[in-house]
């Protein structure tokens, strides 16, 4: 990678929309930054800038970026940054596709588990295999490639509050890494470019490990949110809820270990983190008030499919997946 002239923020919603106004702002004189968006929000865009409230900012970030909602409008990009959920990749994979040229390297910033993972995976017996449920055609796998991919774990609270204009409630942190764990020319690049742009940026020699981290309080909140409307103080503050919680979380802690990751927080610890996060509501929330699809299978469906492949039991996670997928349609039905 010998350059980052051309980025595109591929799905630029709340977290894809942040990223892309902070870069935008901060190399606006040495590199084109894009943004693929849709909706009122990409009108907004268009209309009135990017908007970006950083936490505690007086006055947003604005910026003007090229915006549309077609990917064959724009030119090859060096680095595309997906803010896609990832029950939506799928369906815009061969758009993404068009953004590629031989060197491109696309950051995924994803919760749960990613469609690539099995990729170049030296912990577990099943390297290279594909996962259906995220990637029910293989287009991802075909048409983007994992080897083009470099996994991204975000810790950045962020909501669309008005078409265009983006808040953010933290200072926010992001984890980068190669699938097959090498300190790569292109990772340290693509690190140095989002630090330059004010991210908070750590590389990762295990991004599988950062991935199941983060996903043992994705499992459980997203979903008990979601089916109860409650914000994250509200769970943590009814015992019978927090106790769920931590049922989903050894879940979760059980699988990833049997696919050889490593927790370096305990259970305990994660638990009292969660107590001091605030009144915030979590993205599955967001996506139900909001009547959109929710992302169910990376963050649930997948404990519960991984748990299966790996002889681990998960029905704390099974019996939450059931709801929450009746819910997702009763949902969608009444949208």
């Amino acid at each position: 990678m010998a350059t980052l002239k051309n980025i595109c923020i591929f799905g630029a919603g709340a977290l894809g929309g942040a990223v892309a106004g902070k870069i935008a702002t901060a190399l606006k004189n040495e590199a084109t930054v894009s943004v693929v968006a849709r909706g009122a929000h990409l009108a907004g865009i268009r209309k009135n800038g990017l908007r970006v409230w950083e936490a505690g900012a007086d006055e947003p970030l604005v910026t003007h970026p090229a915006a549309t909602d077609d990917a064959s409008q724009l030119p090859k990009q060096d680095l595309v940054i997906t803010g896609l959920k990832g029950h939506q990749l799928g369906g815009a994979a061969a758009d993404i596709a068009k953004l590629m040229h031989d060197g491109t390297r696309v950051v995924m910033i994803l919760n749960g588990i990613p469609w690539w993972y099995f990729h170049r995976d030296r912990d577990s017996r099943f390297a290279e295999r594909q996962i259906e449920e995220l990637d029910p055609n293989g287009d991802l796998w075909r048409l983007i490639g994992p080897e083009r991919v470099i996994g991204c774990v975000a810790y950045q609270g962020a909501e669309v509050v008005n078409p265009g204009e983006i808040r953010l409630s933290n200072k926010g942190r992001f984890l980068l890494g190669e699938p097959s764990g090498e300190a790569t020319a292109d990772l340290q690049a693509i690190s140095s470019l989002l630090t330059n742009a004010g991210l908070t940026v750590t590389t990762s020699p295990r991004i599988r490990d950062d991935i199941w981290s983060k996903l043992m309080g994705n499992a459980a909140f997203n979903p008990i949110s979601a089916l109860t409307r409650a914000l994250m103080t509200d769970i943590m503050a009814d015992p019978a809820l927090s106790e769920t919680v931590a049922k989903v979380m050894n879940e979760v802690k059980s699988v990833g270990e049997a696919l050889g990751a490593r927790f370096s927080v305990s259970i305990e610890s994660r638990l009292e983190q969660s107590r001091h996060v605030g009144a915030v509501r979590t993205s599955m929330l967001q996506d139900l008030l909001g009547g959109k699809a929710l992302e169910i299978t990376p963050l649930v469906g997948m404990v519960v499919s991984l748990g299966k492949l790996s002889d681990v039991p998960t029905p704390t996670s099974e019996t939450i997946l059931a709801l929450v997928s009746q819910l997702d349609r009763e949902n969608l039905k009444a949208g």
